[in-house]
């Protein structure tokens, strides 16, 4: 964590055994979480030199993380902050952080996972993979309740801003919208 005109970083979190592949502030800029090739998932605080958690569950590389928009200071206060995880174990996982526990596995994707996002509401999260499928669940029971196929890898997923239509980009060229209106 670095301030701006400064030549050395404010704060330098260690922990981490192979390479840092996305790092994601909470939306209230409490906790910085970092997900690594070694198959851990770390959340820090910059009020502590060692990482506030150390989740580990994945039994390969995790890609990239998302916090959910909820939470205290945000639009969804009545909802708990929650932190999804997307691996290359084909899987998707949804985290307590206040707990440093793992509330869902999300299994129905085939191949690696390289994009999640959380809906503006924070009920729901889509997941694209390399198994060319964008998913989407509810992050609340962890059940899938929409999928659509497309004609490549999913690289990346995300929602517009009234929540009813995702986005996503994938491996032959292709950028799709699904609406998500009933």
């Amino acid at each position: 964590v670095c301030q701006l005109g400064q030549d050395r970083p404010v704060k330098s979190f260690q922990g981490h055994t192979n390479e840092v592949n996305a790092i994601k502030w909470d939306p209230q800029g409490k906790f910085l979480a970092s997900c690594s090739d070694d198959m851990t998932l770390k959340v820090w605080s910059m009020d502590r030199d060692t990482c506030v958690h150390d989740l580990s569950a994945h039994q390969k590389e995790i890609y990239t993380i998302k916090w959910s928009p909820t939470g205290p200071g945000t639009n969804n206060p009545n909802m708990s902050l929650v932190l999804a995880s997307a691996s290359f174990d084909s899987t998707v996982r949804l985290w307590d952080v206040e707990r440093g526990t793992c509330i869902h596995t999300l299994t129905r994707h085939k191949e690696p996972v390289y994009s999640v996002a959380f809906s503006p509401d924070g009920k729901f999260l889509a997941s694209g993979s390399f198994d060319k499928c964008v998913h989407i669940w509810s992050t609340q029971s962890g059940q899938l309740v929409h999928s659509y196929k497309g004609t490549g890898g999913i690289f990346e997923v995300c929602w517009n801003s009234k929540g009813d239509k995702v986005g996503a980009s994938a491996s032959d060229g292709t950028v799709f919208v699904l609406d998500l209106r009933k």
